[in-house]
C-alpha cells in the first residue's frame, strides 16, 4: 500500500486541505497516510481531521499517527514536509527584534534576516530527516512545503543529494488565477509560465488563444491609480514582468519599501503582518480542536489544488500535467547560478517531478533574483561550516536589510538574534542542537 507521510501534521489548515485535495481522486489506489507531529495534542487535532475530511470525502483512507519521526518514515514513499521549527515564539522573534532595532518586515519567512535565521534553525532539522529518509526510505519523494523555501531545498541538495526533492509554493498559481479574475478572463484555457525564485519568480508568458493577457493588464492599473499602490504593480512597472507572491512578500526581498515610512504608507504595507497570521493560525488549531470534540463539521475549501496531492496522483495513475517547483538549477535557468534553487516549470507524470529548462529569464529580474540567491548560498554556507561571520554577511547582503540599518547595526543585531534563537541553532553556530550531516 502507497505510504504518504506528513511531517508536521499539526499545522491543521495544511493538513486539511492536503488531505481534501488527496481525497478528491477517486482513481488513487488505497494509501496510508502517516501523521508525525512532535505535539502529542496537534497529533489529535489531525488524526481528527484526516479522518473527518475522508468520511466526508467518502473514501477510505488508512490513517496512522507517529511521534517517532523514524517510525513515520519507515517504507514511506511521499515524504510532505510543512514543519515550522520554534513556532510562533520563534516567528515572534525574527519579526519584533529586528523591528525594535530599525529593521522592518512583513512576513519574515523567506529571505532578510527572518528567513536567515528561520533556515539556520530549520538545517539541524531537514539533516535528521535526510539521514532517516536515506536509511529508511531512500526512493521517497521529498516534497517540501516548510519556508524558507529555496534555502531548504537548497540544504536538502547539499547533505543528501539522492534524496528525490521539490519545494512546492502555490504563488504562481494564485497569482494567475488573481491575474485572470482582475482582467476578466477565465483562468481555464490560459497559457502560463513564470521562472525565477521561490516567493520572486516573473510569470514570463500569460496569454490566452496565442494573445499575451499584459496589455490588458496594463489597461486596468492605468484606470485604476489604486492598484498603483501595490508593491507588485510597482514592481511590474519598473521590471516589466510580474513577480509571483504576494506584495508583502515582495516588498521584502528588495530595498525600495520598507525602510521608508512614505514608501510603507503609499504601498499600503502591514510592518510585523505575519505575528498577526500567525496568531490567527494558532486560534485556527484552537477552533479545529473544538470542533472535533465536538462532532461539528470542519471548513473545506473547495478547488485548493495544491501541489503535492498532484504529484502523488500523477506518480500513482500516470496522469500528465505541469506545475511550477522549486529544484537545483542544473541547466534549467541560463542566467541564474548553476546549483542554486530556482523556481521553474515542472512536468509530472508517473516518472516523478521533471523540471523543465526555460533559458534565459528577463534580465532585470536575474538581476534581482541573484541577490537573494546571494544570502541564501551564505547561509547555506554559514551552517555547512559554522561561520558566524557568514551569517553576518548573508544578513548584509540582504537589500532590505542593508537600506535599513548601517552595517554596525545589523552586526549588533544578528549577534541580538544568535543569542535569542540559540535553543534551536546549530552548536558550531553557539546554539545548543547537534547537526549531523548524512
Amino acid at each position: 500500500m502507497t505510504r504518504v507521510v506528513f511531517l508536521g501534521a499539526g499545522s491543521v489548515v495544511f493538513t486539511r486541505q492536503l488531505v481534501a485535495d488527496l481525497m478528491s481522486y477517486d482513481d488513487l489506489p488505497p494509501l496510508t497516510l502517516v501523521l508525525h507531529d512532535i505535539d502529542a495534542a496537534r497529533l489529535d487535532v489531525a488524526v481528527g481531521t484526516a479522518r473527518q475530511v475522508a468520511e466526508r470525502r467518502g473514501r477510505t483512507l488508512e490513517i496512522v499517527p507517529a511521534l517517532d519521526r523514524r517510525d513515520a518514515l519507515a517504507g514511506a514513499d511521499f515524504v510532505v514536509n510543512m514543519i515550522q521549527v520554534g513556532g510562533i515564539d520563534a516567528t515572534r522573534v525574527d519579526l519584533e527584534l529586528p523591528a525594535s532595532r530599525g529593521l522592518r518586515q512583513t512576513i519574515g519567512d523567506t529571505t532578510g534576516i527572518g528567513g536567515v535565521f528561520r533556515a539556520l534553525r530549520t538545517f539541524p532539522v531537514l539533516s535528521g530527516i535526510a539521514r532517516d529518509m536515506l536509511e529508511l526510505c531512500p526512493d521517497a519523494w521529498f516534497l517540501n512545503y516548510t519556508n524558507p523555501m529555496a534555502m531548504n531545498i537548497w540544504w536538502m541538495a547539499t547533505v543528501a543529494p539522492s534524496i528525490k526533492a521539490a519545494g512546492l509554493c502555490h504563488s504562481v498559481y494564485w497569482t494567475v488565477n488573481d491575474l485572470c479574475e482582475l482582467v476578466g478572463v477565465p483562468l481555464e484555457g490560459t497559457s502560463f509560465r513564470a521562472a525565477g525564485v521561490n516567493h520572486q519568480a516573473w510569470l514570463y508568458e500569460w496569454s490566452r488563444d496565442g494573445e499575451s493577457l499584459y496589455p490588458a493588464l496594463r489597461e486596468k492599473i492605468a484606470a485604476d491609480p489604486e492598484l498603483e499602490r501595490r508593491v507588485r504593480v510597482e514592481i511590474f512597472r519598473r521590471i516589466g514582468f510580474y513577480p509571483t507572491e504576494t506584495s508583502e512578500h515582495s516588498s521584502e526581498y528588495l530595498s525600495w519599501f520598507l525602510r521608508d515610512d512614505a514608501q510603507i504608507e503609499r504601498f499600503r504595507l502591514q510592518p510585523l503582518e505575519y505575528i498577526g497570521i500567525s496568531e490567527q493560525n494558532v486560534a485556527e488549531f484552537h477552533h479545529a480542536q473544538e470542533a472535533l470534540a465536538s462532532g461539528a463539521p470542519l471548513e473545506l475549501e473547495e478547488g485548493a489544488a495544491e501541489y503535492a496531492p498532484q504529484i502523488i496522483h500523477s506518480v500513482l495513475t500516470g496522469t500528465e500535467r505541469e506545475i511550477h517547483a522549486n529544484v537545483v538549477n542544473r541547466g534549467l535557468i541560463d542566467n541564474l547560478p548553476e546549483g542554486a534553487v530556482v523556481e521553474v516549470p515542472a512536468r509530472v507524470d508517473a516518472a516523478g517531478v521533471t523540471p523543465l529548462a526555460v533559458g534565459a529569464i528577463p534580465l532585470a529580474g536575474a538581476a534581482l533574483n541573484r541577490t537573494y540567491l546571494s544570502v541564501a548560498e551564505l547561509t547555506i554556507e554559514a551552517a555547512r561550516t559554522g561561520s558566524r561571520e557568514l551569517v553576518h554577511q548573508a544578513v548584509l547582503v540582504d537589500g532590505n536589510a542593508s537600506s535599513s540599518l548601517t552595517p554596525a547595526a545589523l552586526a549588533a543585531l544578528v549577534d541580538e538574534m544568535l543569542e535569542a534563537h540559540q535553543p534551536l541553532l546549530p552548536r558550531s553556530l553557539g546554539g545548543d542542537v547537534e547537526l549531523v550531516l548524512p
